[in-house]
């Protein structure tokens, strides 16, 4: 079993960088391809990127390529999620979840194991 810990949430504005980072629990870490997801409100969960177990394979969705990148230090457990240019409509609750297949999937339920979830909030 893997527990899931997000941080580095919080306000910023148009235009301005967070970093979130999902700290894993368990020895297993590098076995999981993980992901991370979004809910904006009144909105259904969407995809935001994926990273394969070694960190070779990536994938996002079209409205965050060129501006968010996804990453993961396994020595760490930690998988990251680096967003720039950030624009109001990536206002939502940002989840990390963790896959034990080996592929990337963006239909959040093939994945396994969720964290809680943290605010971003964008202003304009």
């Amino acid at each position: 079993q893997v527990q899931l810990v997000e941080s580095g949430g919080g306000l910023v504005q148009a235009g301005g960088s967070l970093r979130l980072s999902c700290a894993a629990s368990g020895r297993t870490f590098s076995s999981y391809t993980m992901g991370w997801f979004r809910q904006p409100p009144g909105k259904e969960r969407e995809f935001v990127a994926g990273i394969s177990r070694t960190g070779s394979s990536t994938d996002s969705t079209d409205t965050v390529k060129g501006r968010f990148t996804i990453s993961r230090d396994n020595a760490k457990n930690t998988v990251y999620l680096l967003m720039n240019s950030l624009k109001p409509e990536d206002t939502a609750v940002y989840y990390c979840a963790a896959d034990r297949e080996i592929l990337i999937f963006q239909d959040a339920s093939r994945y396994d194991y969720w964290g809680q979830g943290i605010q971003v909030t964008v202003s304009s």
